[in-house]
């Protein structure tokens, strides 16, 4: 089984995808914490990396999308994983594998993100960047919900309940794949 969670930052789409991928045994690949670790290599790519954690904006579609194929080309993805926080973009979209069984988009407002993005304390969430990653969010990664919902594989799920909440959802949404 694959499936994505998507998401604006602060939306909860991590701890969802952290919950059903201990539920279904499968990996958890979170894209933000594959570049963040790449970030603390030491080489030219770490470098763009990083420069793009610091300012919001994304990381080159080249180095995000040949470390996502790395990544699942790993035996313990073999039969399938938890994507968290791809595709960003058109080009993205592009390079996604069309096996693809579900995608739950977190939806929350401008407002609620902001407000739990102040609490979490995260190197890389200074105010200017935060608004540069939900600026990039609206405008890049919204668009590409249309055709997952006209693919059909595409769950909303309201995230400004709580956490336990919205897992029950996302469970019994999981069931039914």
């Amino acid at each position: 089984m694959k499936i994505i969670f998507l998401g604006g930052q602060g939306s909860g789409k991590s701890t969802q995808a952290k919950l059903i991928s201990r539920h279904l045994k499968l990996p958890l690949i979170e894209m933000g914490q594959l570049m963040r670790n790449k970030a603390r290599q030491n080489d030219q790519e770490a470098a763009q990396v990083k420069e793009a954690l610091k300012s919001g904006h994304l990381v080159k579609n080249e180095i995000v999308i040949r470390t996502l194929h790395e990544r699942i080309k790993k035996n313990d993805c073999r039969l399938g994983y938890i994507l968290d926080g791809f595709p960003r973009n058109n080009a993205q979209l592009q390079s996604l594998p069309q096996d693809i069984n579900r995608i739950y988009y977190i939806k929350i407002s401008d407002k609620e993100a902001i407000k739990r993005l102040k609490i979490r304390k995260r190197s890389d969430d200074r105010k200017e960047a935060l608004a540069k990653r939900l600026e990039i969010y609206h405008k890049e990664t919204e668009p590409l919900l249309d055709g997952f919902r006209n693919r059909g594989i595409l769950d909303e799920i309201d995230g400004e309940r709580s956490i336990e909440v919205i897992h029950e959802d996302v469970l019994k949404k999981v069931e039914k794949i």
